[in-house]
C-alpha cells in the first residue's frame, strides 16, 4: 500500500508529535489505514499499540531507494532526503567532486554481475552486460524509481542536519529529523529513520602516516578527487594503496602516465572479473554448495586451495603482490588487466613508502624512484555520521557495534537502522535488499528482536568470528559471509527457500538452488513478498548471463545425452546428502 505524501506527522504547539486527527483526515478514505504494531519494543508505555506511520529515509542511493520500496510494501509512509539533485548515490557520476557525496571515477565498472546484484524482483534487462559501468547502473535505478513510482517519495537538494530522539523516545521510539534545503531549517516528528548514507564519502587520508609529506614539491590528492586520466599525459605517478580503486587508477594512468607506480603496504588477492570458462566469477563463487565447503572444510585445506586457485591466473610472488597475511579471507581486488600491465612494464609494484622528499619517494625495501610529478593516495574510507550524536552511533577506529550490522547496540526501542553498512564477499545491492526487507518488518512489528543481553552477545561473537576469518585491518570491519549473513536475515523474515521440502516437490529447482548462484531471487520464492516469476527467473539465469556475450552463435558440438543423464543423476543424490547435512547443523 502507498501512502499519499500528505498526512505528516507535525509538532504540536507544545512541541509533542500528534497522531489522532491530522494525517487520517488527508488520506483519501481508502488508504485510512492505521498499522498497529505489537511489538514490545515499539508499544507505548501505555500498552495501547503505536501507530508507525512515517519513515525517514535518508539518502536516495542503492540502499535508499530499496528501503523506500520496502516502507512502501510493509504499508509504511517513507520521507526520502537527498543531499544531492538526482538519484544513484555513489553510481552517479559527476565531473566535479561534491561535499558530502561519495565521488567516482568516470570509468568505473561493476565488481559483481547484474543476476546478483540485481534487486530481487526488478532484473537488469537481459541485454545488459553481465559487469556494468557506472553509466549502466544509473539507468537500472532510474528504471527502478520509475517503475514502483518512488520519485513522489524523495526530497532532493535537503541536507539533513540532525537526527535526535523525541523527548517520548522512551515510549514512542520517536525521532526528531532537522533537515536544510535552500538555507532553511525543518524539523519533522518521524516514528522511525532508515540511513542509508553509504560509506564512501568521508576519505581515510592519514598524511600524518607518512614522513616529509610536506616537502614535496608535487601533487598530492586522495582519490575521490580523480575523475580520468586526461591531466595526467607523460607524468610519473605513485598510487599509494592497492584496493579496488588503487589498482584501476594505475591501470588506467598506465595508458598516458610516462610511468605508474602502486604502492601497496601488504599486497592482495587479484581475481579477473571473468572466472572459469568465462562466466563472472560471482557466479561460480557464490554458490551455497561452495559456501558450505569454504565454511566446513578444515581451514587450513580451504587456505591451501585458495592460493592454488589465486595462482592459477599468474603466481602473485612473482609480480610482488602476494598478500602479506594470507590466512585471512578478505575481499580480493578485482581487475583484470593489472598483471598485463605489470608485465609489460607500465605498473611497477612498490611496498610501503616510508618517506617523501622534495621531489621522490623512498620504500621499506630501501629502493626510492625519483622526479614524481603526483601522488594519488587510495587510502580508503572512514564511516561517519555527522548529524547522529555519539550516544545513538559510535564510530571508533572505523569499528562500530550493530545488531546485525544494523540497529545500535544501546536503543531502548529499535526504531533506527542502518542500511548499506556492510561489507559482503558478495553483492552489495541485494544484501542491502534483505536488511531493509528485514528492518521494515521489525518496524513493524513483524519481527522481533531479542533482549538487550542477547543483542550484546550476538555482537561479540560476530566481531571475534569477523576478526578470525577478515583479520583486524579497518578496511575489514564490516566484511561479512555473503550467503550466511542473508540467511540468518532471511529465516526471520521467512522468506528464505527450504531445500529440503524443494528436494521432495521441485528437485531441479532444489538442484539450481544449491549448486547454482545464489541470486536475489531465491528470497522471492516463499514466504512474505512471494514473487510468481522467481521460479522462472532462477531456471533462466544461465540464459540471461549469456545473452550479452552470445552475440555471434556458434554451432556447439553435441553432447553425449548418456553422459548428461549419469551427471545429472550423480549430483541430485549429492544434492540431496549436501541439503540433508547443512540444514541438520
Amino acid at each position: 500500500m502507498h501512502w499519499e505524501e500528505e498526512g505528516e506527522l507535525r509538532r504540536t504547539s507544545a512541541g509533542e508529535a500528534t497522531h489522532e486527527g491530522n494525517w487520517t483526515h488527508n488520506l483519501s478514505e481508502s488508504r485510512q489505514t492505521r498499522i498497529l504494531v505489537r511489538h514490545s519494543g515499539l508499544a507505548a508505555s501505555t500498552g495501547r499499540p503505536q501507530i508507525i506511520m512515517k519513515v525517514a529515509v535518508i539518502g536516495a542511493g542503492n540502499s535508499g531507494l530499496i528501503s523506500i520500496k520496502c516502507c512502501l510494501d510493509e504499508g509504511l509512509e517513507p520521507t526520502c532526503y537527498e543531499r544531492s539533485e538526482d538519484i544513484g548515490g555513489l553510481w552517479r557520476f559527476t565531473p566535479e567532486v561534491e561535499s558530502g557525496r561519495a565521488s567516482i571515477y568516470e570509468s568505473v565498472v561493476t565488481n559483481t554481475s547484474k543476476e546478483m546484484m540485481c534487486y530481487s524482483d526488478f532484473p537488469f534487462p537481459e541485454n545488459f552486460p553481465n559487469f556494468l559501468h557506472n553509466s549502466k547502473m544509473l539507468e537500472y535505478y532510474k528504471k527502478f524509481v520509475e517503475k514502483f513510482d518512488l520519485l513522489k517519495y524523495i526530497q532532493f537538494q535537503t541536507i539533513v542536519r540532525s537526527v535526535k530522539k523525541h523527548p517520548s523516545f522512551s515510549s514512542t521510539g520517536q525521532w526528531e529529523v532537522t533537515t536544510e534545503k535552500n538555507g532553511k531549517q525543518d524539523t519533522t516528528i518521524f516514528d522511525a529513520v532508515l540511513v542509508c548514507s553509504g560509506h564512501h564519502s568521508d576519505p581515510y587520508y592519514p598524511l600524518e602516516d607518512f614522513p616529509g609529506i610536506n616537502t614535496f614539491k608535487g601533487e598530492h590528492f586522495h582519490s575521490r578527487e580523480y575523475k580520468n586520466s586526461k591531466a595526467f599525459n607523460g607524468k610519473r605517478v605513485v598510487v599509494v594503496g592497492m584496493g579496488n580503486s588503487g589498482a584501476d587508477i594505475a591501470v588506467e594512468l598506465s595508458r598516458t602516465a610516462a610511468q605508474v607506480f602502486l604502492s601497496t603496504r601488504r599486497g592482495s588477492w587479484v581475481m579477473s572479473r571473468v572466472f572459469e570458462h568465462g562466466y563472472p566469477w560471482d557466479i561460480c563463487f557464490d554458490t551455497r554448495f561452495q559456501n558450505w565447503l569454504r565454511n566446513t572444510l578444515p581451514t587450513s585445506f580451504v587456505i591451501w586451495l585458495t592460493e592454488k586457485k589465486m595462482n592459477a591466473w599468474f603466481d602473485h610472488a612473482n609480480f610482488g603482490l602476494q598478500p602479506r597475511d594470507s590466512t585471512q579471507f578478505k575481499e580480493p581486488l578485482f581487475n583484470d588487466e593489472l598483471p598485463s600491465r605489470i608485465t609489460c612494464g607500465y605498473v611497477v609494484v612498490k611496498p610501503d613508502v616510508t618517506e617523501f622528499t622534495e621531489t621522490s619517494l623512498k620504500f621499506e625495501d630501501g629502493t626510492s624512484v625519483e622526479n614524481i610529478d603526483v601522488v594519488i593516495f587510495a587510502t580508503g574510507y572512514r564511516f561517519s555520521f555527522p548529524f547522529l550524536d555519539e550516544s545513538i552511533i559510535k564510530v571508533k577506529d572505523n569499528k562500530i557495534s550493530l545488531y546485525r550490522n544494523i540497529f545500535p547496540e544501546n536503543l531502548e526501542k529499535p526504531t533506527l537502522g542502518v542500511i548499506g553498512l556492510i561489507q559482503p564477499l558478495g553483492p552489495i545491492m541485494s544484501s542491502s535488499e534483505i536488511q531493509a526487507r528485514w528492518v521494515t518488518r521489525v518496524f513493524k512489528g513483524l519481527c522481533t528482536l531479542p533482549p538487550p543481553d542477547a543483542i550484546r552477545k550476538d555482537i561479540e561473537k560476530k566481531k571475534e568470528i569477523a576478526m578470525s576469518r577478515f583479520g583486524p585491518r579497518r578496511e575489514h570491519t564490516i566484511q561479512v559471509d555473503y550467503i550466511e549473513y542473508l540467511d540468518e536475515l532471511t529465516t526471520d523474515i521467512g522468506c528464505k527457500p527450504n531445500i529440503l521440502e524443494l528436494l521432495t516437490k521441485d528437485p531441479v529447482l532444489a538442484f539450481k538452488i544449491i549448486f547454482g548462484p545464489c541470486t536475489p531471487a531465491q528470497f522471492r520464492l516463499t514466504g512474505p513478498g512471494k514473487w510468481p516469476i522467481a521460479r522462472k527467473q532462477i531456471m533462466t539465469t544461465w540464459d540471461r548471463i549469456m545473452k550479452p556475450t552470445k552475440t555471434r552463435v556458434v554451432k556447439s558440438q553435441d553432447r553425449s545425452s548418456m553422459s548428461v543423464i549419469f551427471g545429472v543423476g550423480g549430483l541430485c543424490i549429492l544434492a540431496l546428502l549436501l541439503a540433508v547435512i547443512m540444514y541438520k547443523n
